[in-house]
């Protein structure tokens, strides 16, 4: 081969090459492990160690579904390395950031060369054989640089690889296919479709123009190792939903599950209605085990997250060592000089002058309410013999507000707990120092609404500028409310004699007698959108942000109607709505050159805390 020209070699990524099956199994059966459930966790554990596997068995020791015979689902993706990947991964961090998350996110930089398809445990070691032998046959082959070409639609973005690299990379996966079949007895279909590297997927179409704008920066020219890939996945939990443990949680009762940082936490949405608010019935990957966990405990993770690496293949490029540009390259990646430090945070600054320079949207749901933490009977617990409110707990409020029907009117509209004004104060802080500008705040009608845009207008130092406006219209949906009447709510002058700063001159879109008992949802969705065409329109030529607090519901019925979106299905609308927590945000922007709002990242970050439960001091005295 004349010298400066490009050398193809291949390695196959398998550090345990020689290592039969049987000896990573005769450690497992030494220690006594039955030989279906050891091979079950080699499988699990990608078959790198027997102490992996060891470490599994131990773990899953409670799992129910242990001596199951379900095997996992394998498939094999062709994967970017080196500086295109890089560029990839940025745009993955950019999309997310300004266009919110989309389907594409939940999975890494790839092309698809095979569906999903099952193993037997016992056979795994068979498909590392056929990956190998379908590499090495189109190794000679297989193209110095894949062509990729952008191509977007309302709904997709992504790469396509045409011609005939396409046709090569294509071969390469019926060679496994047909490898797999004969050597570990499995039926795999190959993609035989347009190849494709997805960019952004099932994305709303407002944000096409963004995506497109970001994709223009990714060159496929930037140097690439290609890697043949291959994952498993537990295939019980495909269409499941998965949560990251965050922070550790030790159950209070028996049917709770123990959370440990780093576990994921697999959770079916069609099965929660035995689960309370705040809480989710998961199965945990780290141990098997099901349990009710809460739900703050964790956060959204990706599909791919709890997915297996095996075992890769890489078609290796060997840089032109002639050109003498190593030490360039040592200093500047694919040519590129890297921008400075700075960027990011001039980058930051630009995004909040863009946002004081539009009129925004800030929908954020109420604080903790008291009822929350101690049940319906909390009225019960703070309440003497003659009617008289008391504290009988720090979490209980320090006063409340008079009302005409006394006491007994907050039965159906209580007020924020202790934590929920902490809550609300936070956020109204963080606010503060994101440096966004409130023009104009509306609440629900409800108590715990109006107490949190107090709390977080206190805290922006605009309590005395700007008056709370009610609208009854943005008022929880009133089938979900107890009773078949309307909830008994606080009138303006019986809010104002409570130092609550509220508009006397408001004229809101629906009066509170216009509130009927248990509406249907749609009647609920259209004056949700009703009140949300008025209050944009208050003050039309102003920008800043407009901050509007209702109930968790208010996070999607009043913002699609903005962005221009169907309503949700009702099911999936309910499903929804009994995650957002306490303070969750979503924050709309007015996109006056193309005339339309769109969804982008809140001002401030969520606040996340965990439970604390009652304690009783006089357990501890012997004989109670």
């Amino acid at each position: 081969m004349a010298a400066g020209e490009t050398q193809i070699y291949a390695k196959v990524s398998n550090k345990l090459k020689g290592r039969s099956t049987t000896s990573l199994l005769d450690p497992l059966l030494s220690m006594g492990f039955p030989a279906h459930t050891a091979l079950k966790a080699l499988a699990a554990t990608g078959r790198k160690t027997a102490a992996e596997a060891s470490d599994w068995l131990h773990c899953h020791c409670n799992d129910p579904s242990l001596d199951d015979p379900i095997p996992q689902e394998y498939a094999l993706f062709l994967c970017p390395t080196g500086p295109l990947l890089d560029k990839l991964q940025e745009f993955w961090r950019e999309s997310r950031r300004q266009c919110a998350k989309n389907r594409a996110h939940e999975v890494f930089p790839h092309i698809t060369l095979c569906d999903f398809f099952t193993c037997e445990d016992q056979k795994v070691e068979c498909l590392y054989e056929a990956l190998k032998r379908a590499g090495d046959r189109t190794l000679g082959a297989f193209p110095s640089a894949v062509p990729l070409v952008l191509h977007s639609s309302v709904s997709y973005l992504g790469f396509f690889v045409n011609d005939s690299p396409a046709d090569i990379i294509q071969e390469f996966a019926v060679m496994f296919a047909t490898e797999a079949s004969i050597l570990a007895d499995c039926t795999v279909k190959p993609c035989t479709k347009q190849l494709h590297l997805t960019l952004a997927h099932k994305f709303y179409p407002h944000h096409q123009r963004t995506l497109e704008q970001l994709a223009r920066a990714i060159h496929p020219g930037h140097g690439c190792q290609w890697t043949a890939a291959l994952y498993s996945r537990d295939m019980r939990f495909v269409h499941y939903q998965t949560l990251k443990v965050r922070f550790q949680y030790k159950p209070q009762n028996m049917d709770e599950l123990t959370l440990s940082p780093g576990d994921y936490i697999f959770v079916d949405p069609t099965q929660q209605e035995e689960a309370s608010e705040g809480w989710v019935i998961g199965i945990s990957q780290q141990t098997g085990c099901r349990g009710f966990l809460p739900e703050n405990y964790t956060e959204r993770a990706s599909e791919c997250d709890t997915w297996v690496k095996h075992r890769t293949y890489t078609f290796s490029v060997a840089p032109d060592l002639s050109s003498g540009k190593d030490g360039e390259a040592s200093s500047r990646r694919n040519g590129d000089p890297q921008p400075p430090p700075m960027s990011r945070n001039i980058s930051s600054l630009q995004s909040l002058q863009a946002t004081i320079m539009r009129k925004s949207v800030l929908v954020v749901r109420h604080g903790e309410r008291v009822d929350q933490i101690f049940g319906k009977s909390w009225l019960q617990q703070c309440s003497t013999s003659d009617g008289k409110y008391y504290r009988p707990d720090l979490n209980f409020p320090r006063s409340l507000p008079r009302r005409s029907r006394g006491i007994k009117g907050f039965e159906n509209d209580p007020p924020l707990s202790s934590c929920g004004i902490f809550q609300s104060r936070m956020a109204g802080e963080a606010l503060l120092g994101s440096g966004i500008r409130i023009i104009s705040v509306f609440t629900s009608p409800a108590l715990r609404c109006v107490q949190t845009a107090k709390h977080i207008l206190e805290e922006l130092k605009l309590e005395k500028k700007i008056k709370i406006r009610v609208e009854p219209g943005i008022f929880e949906w009133t089938k979900w409310e107890t009773g078949k009447t309307t909830p008994t709510l606080m009138t303006l002058e019986e809010l104002r004699e409570a130092d609550f700063n509220v508009s006397m001159d408001y004229r809101p879109a629906f009066p509170l007698p216009s509130l009927l008992p248990a509406e249907r949802y749609e009647d609920y969705l259209h004056r949700c959108a009703v009140s949300m065409e008025q209050i944009v329109s208050t003050r039309p030529q102003d920008v800043g942000v407009i901050l509007v607090v209702g109930h968790g519901s208010a996070l999607d019925s009043c913002t699609r109607p903005l962005l221009g979106l169907p309503p949700r299905d009702c099911t999936d609308f309910t499903q929804l709505v009994r995650k957002i927590p306490s303070l969750g945000m979503c924050f709309c922007e007015e996109n006056k050159e193309e005339g339309k709002w769109e969804l982008v990242n809140p001002p401030v970050k969520t606040l996340t805390h965990g439970s604390n439960s009652a304690f009783n001091w006089s357990n501890w005295i012997p004989g109670n």
